[in-house]
């Protein structure tokens, strides 16, 4: 099995005129994975883990320009894979994304997570048949933040703020003071995101995940999931990894990439070299396809087409 430094060593080894060495090895276990599972593979790499800063390292809207031209030309009856490693990003473009590759492959869509998909990442995978994932990876909670703040937290604090001073008048300057940091209808929007992100899992997973089976199972499922995923009392933590074990006591329908040794080998090699790539200094985010179409975000520069 191909560690970091055994892709590392052959993205040292090649040359070319045409194409960077790490380009290179990347497309070809692309071109790997792709033969093994004869479906279409998409890959999708923030460059989060290498780079701090305020870079647009999340999803966002820009990136629907670049997944239309990664799925301009492929066969929709071969599925989709898509190859995921984001922080998450903004829910609104995750959610124009999501409805975009459904159109386009229907149900047959996987999500890989070779190490993390977090947030918006995970709402991506929600809306799969199957997530494979390896005893490294994880998936994070779906818990909407606004400014870095949990609006979850943001309702609870609201609440326990009513129950407080109806207990204790006293309590009110206190509590004037803390609230007095929110803008007006900053409860609203918090309360709005909540049942956005709920309603939008709880579509995804009832229409595709879960679509097969009865309706009062499908239902326990998927409040199960949302108990774990979207419920920030559960979860402590936006930032909180759930491992593929976890993902899949949650109910998930979970693909473990160690029970298929080739596809494990395929697919590890893609994120060693992809991880190389995110090493680049002006790099952000690379987005590409089994074809060798890419697009390639950069700092101080404008989004380049390879």
């Amino acid at each position: 099995m191909p560690d970091f430094n055994t892709v590392i060593e052959e993205i040292k080894q090649c040359n070319s005129l045409l194409d960077s060495a790490d380009t290179i090895v990347r497309k070809k276990y692309l071109e790997v994975l792709h033969e093994i599972t004869g479906r279409n593979i998409v890959l999708y790499y923030s460059a989060f883990l290498e780079k701090s800063g305020n870079l647009p390292f999340g999803i966002d809207d820009n990136d629907m320009g670049s997944f239309m031209l990664m799925f301009a030309g492929l066969t929709r009856n071969k599925g989709l894979d898509l190859i995921l490693h984001t922080p998450g990003g903004i829910f609104s473009a995750a959610e124009s994304i999501i409805h975009y590759i459904r159109y386009l492959f229907g149900n047959d869509i996987r999500v890989i997570v070779p190490q993390l998909a977090m947030s918006a990442g995970t709402l991506i995978a929600l809306s799969a048949k199957e997530i494979v994932m390896g005893y490294h990876s994880s998936l994070g909670p779906i818990d909407p933040q606004f400014m870095g703040v949990s609006a979850h937290a943001v309702i609870a604090e609201f609440q326990n703020a009513k129950e407080e001073i109806q207990k204790d008048p006293s309590c009110l300057e206190l509590w004037k003071t803390i609230i007095a940091k929110y803008r007006p209808t900053f409860i609203g929007d918090c309360r709005n995101a909540v049942m956005w992100s709920e309603e939008l899992a709880r579509e995804l997973l009832s229409t595709g995940m879960f679509h097969a089976y009865p309706k009062k199972i499908q239902q326990q499922k998927i409040d199960q999931v949302l108990k774990e995923l979207a419920d920030h009392s559960k979860s402590k933590a936006h930032n909180r990894h759930f491992s593929a074990k976890q993902c899949k006591d949650f109910g998930l329908e979970i693909f473990n990439l160690e029970s298929d040794e080739k596809i494990q080998e395929a697919v590890l090699s893609i994120h060693h070299a992809a991880i190389y790539t995110m090493g680049h200094p002006s790099v952000i985010k690379l987005i590409e396809n089994h074809e060798g179409k890419r697009h390639l975000l950069k700092t101080q520069s404008p989004m380049r087409l390879d």
